[in-house]
């Protein structure tokens, strides 16, 4: 196993890759596990894609890149590659429908740069959940006061554009959200190749740390 770790904005990747092109040369089965923020996955994908290291010699899987990131970048090298997200814009249902078109309506309205190929991304779906779910905590509390909006929160559920009605823990505030698996296409959209039968529990400390055990129970 090789760990390695890049500050915030790193954009230099070629040695990175070069360590794990060379790792999978020595006939190691080879998977990658991508936890890399923000802009720093343009060049480090497009870095990967320059090395030739195709999904099905060294895949890699991502808990940071999405539809946005990938809009950077030539999608095609990178096909089959994969990415762990709680929502992705290919999603089809009407919620999702629904949100994708009032997203692009804005987009053009407010003349943002290349609106015609905006795209949604799981950032985007949570912010919005987030933003209905504080709206409907404080209908409830009639009130804007944190404290009460705080404890209004507390079991909202929100349909939301994955499909899936996600639920805000009533103990510990975090969302129970359903978890997809999708395939990088060609199009810079994922293909979903898994994902839970409904939302999961949220659990905010990890079960798999010593010392979290009682944790859990709180």
């Amino acid at each position: 196993i090789i760990e390695e770790y890049t500050p915030f904005g790193h954009s230099d990747y070629q040695t990175i890759i070069a360590k794990i092109k060379k790792f999978a040369g020595e006939g190691k089965k080879t998977a990658v596990i991508s936890t890399i923020n923000g802009d720093s996955n343009v060049p480090f994908y497009k870095e990967l894609g320059n090395a030739g290291l195709k999904a099905k010699d060294v895949p890699v899987v991502a808990f940071s890149v999405g539809e946005e990131e990938l809009r950077g970048v030539d999608a095609k090298p990178l096909v089959g590659h994969l990415a762990a997200w709680n929502y992705f814009m290919s999603v089809k249902n009407p919620e999702n429908d629904k949100f994708i078109k009032m997203y692009r309506d804005w987009a053009k309205k407010a003349k943002l740069p290349k609106a015609d190929t905006v795209v949604t991304n799981d950032p985007m779906e949570a912010t919005y959940v987030g933003i209905h779910m504080w709206a409907q905590a404080v209908e409830k509390a009639k009130s804007t006061d944190t404290d009460k909006v705080i404890a209004a929160m507390a079991g909202q559920t929100f349909k939301a554009p994955s499909g899936f009605t996600l639920k805000m823990d009533e103990t510990n505030h975090h969302l129970h959200k359903p978890v997809f698996i999708g395939e990088i296409k060609a199009d810079g959209q994922f293909n979903t190749v898994w994902k839970t039968k409904g939302p999961v529990r949220a659990q905010p400390w990890s079960p798999f740390i010593p010392g979290n055990e009682s944790k859990q129970k709180l």
